[in-house]
Formats: structure tokens, sequence, C-alpha cells
């Protein structure tokens, strides 16, 4: 593993805003893949969605000790208004964001590595999407 940094394509979304919602993120060492997950959430708003997927890869990265192997985490996502938020560009007005955005700065905080976050087109983050598809495509029927 590069000891430098790793990776993580973070993405959210919902299908009507609210809606149903899921999120998802990828962890990569220069082109593998280290570790995938997504999460159904409910009823939500695509951006709830879009902070819930970087609270999840920075709960596993808390969880799995890979912050003790890396010096930093650069974070990648498709939301251009959520990665402004998380570097201090864009204040955060909603109250249900800004909840998840004080968790977020909290647990970074914790981590002992530095954390980077930049804004990609949607069609750089097409593992990520992909999750957060087929864990809305999954049937809860049941």
């Amino acid at each position: 593993m590069d000891k430098n940094s790793v990776s993580i394509f973070s993405d959210g979304g919902a299908r009507g805003n609210p809606g149903l919602a899921a999120c998802a993120f990828v962890v990569f060492d220069d082109s593998k893949v280290l570790h995938k997950e997504s999460k159904y959430l409910g009823s939500t708003t695509n951006n709830v969605a879009e902070y819930q997927g970087v609270l999840l890869a920075l709960n596993w990265l808390a969880d799995s000790g890979i912050q003790h192997q890396v010096s930093s985490v650069r974070f990648y996502l498709d939301s251009e208004l959520i990665a402004k938020q998380l570097n201090g560009l864009y204040k955060v007005k909603d109250s249900d964001l800004k909840s998840l955005f004080l968790l977020i700065k909290s647990l970074q905080g914790k981590l002992k590595v530095k954390i980077f976050f930049y804004h990609i087109p949607r069609s750089k983050n097409k593992l990520a999407d992909f999750l957060v598809n087929q864990e809305l495509d999954k049937d809860r029927t049941a």
C-alpha cells in the first residue's frame, strides 16, 4: 500500500428530492480497490445523502485502522456544494446539513490523518454512483 495516501470516492443520491436515498464510497490505493460500501438511507434529500456518504467513509476510516498506515486521504465528491462546504468555502445554512457537517468535522478532528475534499465531475465518480443506484434498486418489499 502507498504509505502516503488513499483516495475515497464518495456519493449519495435520492430518487426525488426528498425521496428514497442511498450513499456509497469506494477506497482506492493507486488504481486498486481496497474497500467499497453502500448504505440505504430511506427517504431524505440528495444533499443529506451526499453528506452521509462522506460520514460512512469516515466511520470506515476510523474503524479500519488504515488511518495509521497513510498520511493523507483524498475525498472526491461529485457534489460541488458539499465539497465547498466541507472546505469552508460555503456556509452551511440548512439545519439537517449543519448537524451532519459538524459530525463530519468532529470525526475528522479525531482521525490522525490529513483529509482533503475535492469536487469532481459525476463522470469521474462512476463506481460510487453505481453502488448508490445498486443500493436503491434492491427489492425492499421482502
